[in-house]
């Protein structure tokens, strides 16, 4: 990994090149049983599968390592987590460890006094393995508020078997290319992108690499840290996409598919090579290999970048994506920064590296990455002239969930690209 590579802050567009139990109290009371001994909750969101098993096997480690201590697994669908959680925030019945994306977002928790200052809790080994690119996306005024577990840079991930069948040879690298792999496969019988709509933010997922190739790096900035939208660039992302649906690219009744769960979601989708494409960030083969016939990887998966457009000040290699990684609440007992820690060494990294099929934070790690499509991925993270996280990581909830709603409401014939422009202002300024 170059060290120079560096994710958002706060709310800020990066410009280097780099590298989740029941509610719980947080009252001592429940901190520590009637007999002294810890007893915490953890949130996480591997609901099957390796992953799953992944965490129960690392608490079961660390619980033997640290006599008295006890940690209440809840494993909770991801769609489900941003609710349930900012819900348990708000009551005051956090969960003492739960699973944080950074930006925005995050920052809103510590605004709130509800997240754990970390900063002098971490390992020294940890620091190293990580660095402080993946440290940058959980650190707010200088703080650290959580410990990345995965680097996860969005594209398109593709079936080669599918594209082969349609003719395909060369991965698209512009929109015109895109378009004509779309009509190849769709010749072909085959749906070209699965999308996940029903979720809303897989659809805009589309509209932020719009936004990444038409926005300037300081366009990006300036939104984040001002959030303000008056940059025409912003209006001609929902163009782009306004006119990319009309090719129709997306699967039938794509407007209520879900995007992880189960063999009719977007990602079942291509995972049963029901689709030849879909537009995610570096979790997809993992997901993928969950939604397979026997639940092994896709061994025909592929990836590329986001294609250029024919405008925009973005540039062509600049790239999207996120760190997903945990949290302590504010009142969690100081075995959580412990834990968090533990789960950071290199055998661990190495083991929630192939569970989840990603690419973990710990630069220690990533050598266990073999998945071809992980590896494209990886390589072109090193190259890229700048990352941005996910923008609804990036703006925060209330923008956020805004600036996606607009999105779908668009695709749905329902809005145009300056209404989405208009939503995410009208966010803004309740803020």
């Amino acid at each position: 990994m170059k060290s120079r590579k560096t994710l958002a802050a706060s709310a800020a567009v990066l410009m280097a090149t780099l590298g989740l139990a029941a509610c719980g109290s947080s009252s001592d009371d429940t901190a520590k049983g009637g007999d002294g001994d810890v007893q915490m909750t953890f949130w996480h969101n591997s609901t099957t599968g390796d992953g799953k098993a992944f965490w129960q096997s690392t608490v079961k480690d660390f619980e033997a390592a640290n006599p008295g201590v006890t940690i209440e697994i809840q494993a909770i669908q991801n769609e489900d987590m941003d609710g349930k959680l900012q819900t348990a925030l708000n009551s005051g019945d956090a969960p003492d460890i739960f699973m944080a994306r950074g930006g925005g977002k995050l920052a809103a928790v510590v605004e709130a006094g509800q997240a754990q200052d970390l900063t002098a809790s971490i390992d020294d080994a940890t620091k190293t393995a990580v660095g402080d690119a993946a440290f940058s996306a959980f650190s707010i005024d200088g703080k650290v508020y959580g410990m990345p577990m995965a680097v996860l840079p969005g594209g398109i991930y593709y079936s080669k078997d599918l594209f082969a069948q349609a003719g395909i040879t060369e991965t698209p690298t512009t929109m015109d290319e895109l378009e004509a792999v779309v009509e190849k496969l769709k010749a072909a019988g085959i749906a070209p992108i699965a999308l996940g709509a029903k979720d809303a933010w897989p659809a805009a997922h589309w509209y932020y690499f719009f936004a990444l190739r038409e926005c300037s790096p300081e366009t990006m900035d300036k939104a984040a840290k001002d959030m303000s939208f008056d940059d025409k660039c912003w209006k001609t992302a929902g163009e782009d996409l306004q006119s990319f649906a009309a090719v129709e690219p997306f699967n039938e009744g794509y407007l209520t598919t879900t995007a992880q769960q189960g063999a009719g979601s977007s990602a079942g989708l291509l995972a049963n090579h029901q689709a030849a494409m879909e537009l995610m960030g570096a979790w997809e083969p993992g997901v993928v290999a969950s939604l397979t016939p026997d639940g092994t990887s896709l061994k025909d998966l592929g990836w590329f970048p986001f294609p250029a457009t024919a405008t925009g000040e973005g540039g062509d290699g600049a790239m999207m994506g996120g760190v997903d990684g945990f949290s302590c609440s504010a009142d969690a007992p100081p075995e959580c920064a412990k834990f968090l820690n533990f789960a950071m060494q290199q055998k661990y990294q190495e083991g929630y590296a192939k569970a989840f099929q990603t690419l973990p934070a710990s630069q220690d790690a990533q050598g266990v990455v073999t998945d071809p499509a992980l590896l494209d991925v990886l390589a072109a993270y090193n190259d890229a002239p700048y990352v941005s996280v996910w923008l609804d990581t990036l703006f925060g909830a209330n923008v956020g969930n805004a600036l996606n709603t607009g999105v779908v409401n668009m695709l749905a014939g329902q809005g145009t690209a300056d209404d989405i422009v208009t939503a995410v202002n009208d966010a803004a300024a309740k803020e």
